[in-house]
């Protein structure tokens, strides 16, 4: 599927005169499974996703499915026929190329759509809570956009690692939160949120703060002052501005700011050992598979409509060959 301007997703269009990529140097060519559908999809083809493609663009990023092809200079390349997950450009096609340093096999017995979130949601999530966020048994945690692909992660993490965990959803979606471990699922929209976490909690330690503009303020204010963490990684809503003026006299709290992508580039021992620490929740059965609803590639830029709405919950994902 193309991307032919950044006008939204209603320009994307299905296309079949694109011929199959061949991979470069550190790169396996894949035989798509199944193509993970992200909020970051949804900025690219508004050109907001910061460093992201210029239309027209083949479009997606996230993807499993079947080494079929290795570019030079792959270190020990995994075998031919392996499936990986994994993210690189093109995922919404039937072949793309992908990094081969990234690509990470697919969990045994699952499926490609099974594995999809592995490389972005789970690590995305799992980064925010323990590197980033510092998570202890005990601590009081909020979620944001719970019932997302990386907030549902989240949800189950922070229960699994023995936190409170306080979440904000639509209210159409709190059974499903609750279901993954949630003590407190409240209305995204409420309108006096803030005071509301306050008065449950009195103070959360840390927060998952994915939905920007809407939500950014009251993430600030509920967060203990000097010890409570607030882990900045999604804009939904928009961006939200944040001064220095703010942060010494009215929100003192500690803010950090995380892209799985740039953190597996920048400090790769740490996105090692975050895969290393999934590899474990898999066989502790803590991080099950993944149950994405998989759509027809052709039904991409609905799905992409319905994520931008916020009208979808848990992963999403599209098959490029039905």
């Amino acid at each position: 599927m193309v991307q032919l301007t950044h006008e939204g997703p209603e320009d994307l269009t299905l296309t079949t005169d694109r011929s199959r990529p061949n991979p470069g140097p550190g790169e396996y060519l894949i035989r798509v499974g199944a193509a993970g559908v992200n909020f970051a999809d949804v900025m690219q083809t508004r050109g907001t996703y910061g460093g992201g493609p210029r239309a027209p663009y083949v479009a997606g990023f996230e993807a499993a499915g079947e080494i079929v092809g290795v570019g030079p200079d792959v270190e020990s390349p995994l075998p031919l026929g392996t499936h990986v997950v994994g993210a690189g450009p093109g995922a919404f096609a039937q072949y793309m190329t992908m990094p081969a340093a990234g690509a990470i096999p697919v969990p045994s017995g699952w499926s490609d759509a099974e594995a999809l979130g592995l490389v972005l949601n789970w690590a995305t999530a799992l980064a925010a809570l323990k590197p980033l966020g510092e998570i202890r048994t005990g601590e009081v945690v909020l979620v944001h956009a719970a019932a997302g692909g990386v907030g549902q992660a989240a949800v189950r993490l922070a229960h699994h690692y023995g936190a409170r965990v306080i979440a904000t959803a639509s209210p159409a979606k709190h059974d499903t939160v609750r279901a993954l471990g949630a003590d407190v699922v409240l209305d995204s929209a409420h309108p006096h949120l803030a005071e509301e976490i306050k008065r449950l909690t009195g103070g959360v330690d840390l927060v998952l703060e994915s939905v920007g503009r809407a939500t950014f303020e009251a993430s600030l204010s509920v967060t203990k002052p000097f010890t409570g963490r607030v882990v900045v990684f999604g804009a939904a809503s928009g961006d939200a501005t944040l001064t220095t003026h703010d942060l010494i006299f009215t929100h003192q709290v500690q803010v950090k700011g995380l892209h799985i992508g740039a953190l597996a580039t920048a400090a790769p021992s740490l996105y090692q050992a975050l895969l290393r620490e999934i590899d474990t929740l898999i066989d502790q059965g803590t991080y099950p598979p993944g149950t994405p609803r998989v759509h027809p590639l052709a039904e991409g830029p609905a799905v992409l409509r319905q994520l931008e709405a916020g009208q979808t919950r848990g992963k999403h994902a599209l098959d490029p060959w039905r």
